[in-house]
């Protein structure tokens, strides 16, 4: 038998929870219909999120977000945490308060392609981003806004989340 490497160990840990995710979502969606699968991802989402970004600030030792610099740790840590080689996106700092995600490839968008219903989704991956500030009592604004997939209407995926600290 093969022992696993912490990263490799990391990287199933990841894959199995997000197949998770997808499989409650496609079961949500079937059994209640898409309306009420994107309002319980959410709902899921945003009590995950509050859990998730408390434990990640402890686990790390970082203390209140009060300034950029510790906004910049906390994604940091966050996407160390929960980020799998397979989420193709990257995340960056191009000035003072603002943080730019593009996103390359996205499982989400691939997962509800196979299902069929990707022109009904509404985006949780950004839902779980923009969870985490609001947990954590940030003001911030994420441009654009988007109610479904970003990926199916415009052929691409980002946000610019600009911070008031």
């Amino acid at each position: 038998m093969k022992e696993p490497t912490t990263k490799e160990l990391k990287e199933l840990i990841i894959k199995c929870w997000m197949t998770h995710d997808g499989m409650w979502f496609y079961h949500c969606q079937r059994e209640f219909g898409m309306e009420a699968a994107n309002r319980l991802n959410k709902a899921a989402i945003s009590s995950l999120a509050e859990i998730e970004a408390k434990r990640v600030q402890q686990a790390f030792q970082l203390g209140r977000i009060a300034t950029f610099e510790d906004l910049q740790r906390l994604t940091q840590a966050m996407f160390q945490t929960v980020k799998g080689d397979f989420m193709v996106f990257t995340f960056t700092f191009p000035e003072e308060n603002l943080l730019h995600f593009n996103m390359e490839k996205c499982f989400a968008y691939e997962g509800m392609v196979r299902m069929g219903v990707i022109d009904r989704y509404e985006c949780g991956i950004f839902h779980r981003v923009l969870s985490w500030f609001d947990v954590l009592g940030l003001k911030y604004r994420a441009e654009p806004e988007v109610k479904g997939c970003m990926l199916l209407t415009e052929g691409r995926c980002y946000r610019d989340v600009r911070f008031e600290f």
